[in-house]
């Protein structure tokens, strides 16, 4: 190739990069410009006396998109791992690539993951979030996921972000059970966090033994020794090898946004509506006509649950009872009829205003805190099947517990985009210590195309799973033990010292962000 051709080549190549780099930047500068817009919309009809609040929400926000900036280090990387580590994308184009898949899968999210991991915190945490308690719990649980998050980044670690705010949330509600016991507050739901962790557990294993047998199946029935040999260094894979890795890939940045990106979204909506929950705390979207159905279902559901507490006496204090309830999951024989005092108290708040988004600014936290009460006395009733509703009741009760839901657990589009800038941001500045882990340290030969399709396709195929059933699963774990997967049933043996170090990580993350998370809990609340 003459010295001209080779010039004109690189010059194609600096302005290929200039072009990305400049079409990112539009993306970026339009997305944060998207965010900023529709936050400040939502925070206009707020009256507030104070600047503090608005002060408290941007600390606290930038601290929680942090978190996600770190995540992206972690789980999105595991995510272009393959792709960058065989050559299949460059790398930048990797990350944009991942980043958009990323966006699409958190934009199309249903929050489920995210107000899964929220029922571990104590239920007077969540209905007193706007309180110094509430603050000190929201920046505990974010700074110490943050510190365990990047010490293990920077020792080449995949350790998951999920893994990590879990093992935050159960510090915080120990730490809360420990230092109130006299006042009865609450601590961890210990029967969801078993839920939690058997999902954190067992995907795995799942990813080791499905990745294994799949690429078996795989050298059985694809006879392609191109398939099976080790990279070359700076060349491309095979067309159809490459466009099988890019497959990949995509799938799990796809998941990848579907799940891990929820988890971020949860903690952001607690922040919202603790320092401004009057524009936060009630979904804005449930207009008259949604409100319409909303009133005739809590109808529906007070008459259902009177058939349940015949000649019962009213209580004094309905939602107090109902918290009771959901505290310590022990029902009275006034818990029931407890709840159907709160139900018609917020049918006839909403019957008052005309709509759920139309509630005065001063009932909002309240008529919020009656929904999200009522909603989990519901879900743990049916999980304990107890009262033995009968299967029209049980109908019946589970559409107005979804009607609940829909006024407070949502998440507004703006807060998915900015999760979605914050990860893709992270996964361009820390790829690459994940990225060499994934492809030359985890076995003793380097990945080669058919392991790593195999350990991403089961990735991909596990964590979407998990998205359906509302389980946290991390993409870290599903992935590297996929690889390490792979690279038994191919014989190359294992790096026993890599794996002792992610198990090491894996065994300390739980304790460690326990007691660092429960530790700054109980600093925070005495500082506040």
């Amino acid at each position: 190739m003459s010295e001209l051709s080779v010039s004109q080549s690189t010059s194609r190549a600096a302005f290929n990069r200039k072009l990305s780099l400049g079409a990112f930047l539009l993306a970026l500068f339009a997305g944060v410009a998207y965010v900023g817009s529709h936050l400040a919309d939502d925070l206009r009809p707020v009256q507030l006396g104070s600047s503090l609040p608005y002060v408290l929400l941007g600390i606290a926000l930038l601290i929680a998109l942090g978190f996600e900036f770190v995540n992206g280090f972690h789980d999105t990387a595991n995510a272009v791992a393959t792709v960058i580590y065989t050559n299949s994308l460059t790398p930048n184009l990797a990350v944009v690539w991942s980043g958009a898949w990323n966006f699409i899968g958190v934009l199309v999210s249903s929050g489920a993951v995210a107000f899964g991991i929220l029922q571990l915190l104590p239920v007077e945490l969540i209905l007193r979030v706007g309180s110094e308690q509430g603050f000190a719990m929201v920046f505990a649980l974010l700074i110490a996921a943050i510190i365990w998050n990047l010490g293990t980044w920077y020792f080449g670690l995949p350790s998951s972000s999920s893994h990590t705010l879990i093992g935050s949330v159960l510090g915080v509600g120990i730490m809360n059970q420990m230092t109130a016991v006299k006042t009865g507050t609450s601590g961890v739901d210990w029967n969801q966090a078993l839920g939690v962790g058997k999902a954190l557990l067992f995907s795995p294993i799942i990813g080791f033994v499905l990745s294994a047998v799949l690429l078996l199946a795989m050298k059985a029935l694809v006879r392609s020794p191109a398939l099976y040999t080790e990279p070359k260094k700076d060349a491309p894979p095979p067309f159809w090898i490459r466009c099988l890795l890019i497959l990949t890939c995509t799938g799990v940045s796809f998941a990848h946004g579907s799940n891990d990106g929820q988890k971020g979204m949860g903690l952001i909506m607690l922040i919202l509506i603790g320092t401004v929950p009057t524009a936060f705390a009630l979904n804005k979207a449930v207009d008259a006509s949604q409100t319409q159905t909303f009133l005739a279902v809590t109808h529906t559901a007070s008459d259902t649950l009177a058939k349940y507490a015949p000649g019962a006496v009213p209580s004094s204090d309905p939602r107090g009872d109902v918290e009771k309830y959901v505290q310590t999951h022990e029902l009275t024989p006034v818990t029931v009829q407890a709840l159907r005092q709160l139900t018609d108290s917020i049918g006839a708040n909403v019957t008052q205003s005309g709509a759920v988004s139309t509630i005065p600014q001063g009932n909002v936290g309240n008529v919020r805190n009656d929904m999200y009460v009522a909603s989990e006395a519901l879900r743990l009733m049916d999980k304990a099947k107890n009262p033995a509703f009968s299967a029209p009741d049980r109908a019946s009760l589970a559409n107005y517990r979804k009607q609940l839901d829909h006024s407070t657990k949502f998440i507004p589009t703006w807060v998915k985009v900015a999760v979605a800038i914050a990860l893709g941001l992270g996964t361009m500045v820390g790829w690459k210590r994940i990225v060499v882990t994934v492809g030359e340290k985890i076995g003793k030969t380097h990945l080669n195309y058919g392991q790593g399709a195999s350990a991403e396709l089961v990735a991909m195929l596990t964590i979407g799973a998990a998205d359906v059933y509302g389980l946290p699963v991390s993409t870290t774990h599903v992935l590297s033990s996929g690889v390490a997967g792979t690279m038994a049933a191919n014989g190359s043996g294992l790096q026993w010292s890599t794996v002792r170090s992610l198990g090491l990580a894996w065994i300390l993350t739980l304790p460690v962000s326990i007691i660092l998370s429960g530790g700054l809990f109980w600093l925070f609340r005495h500082l506040f």
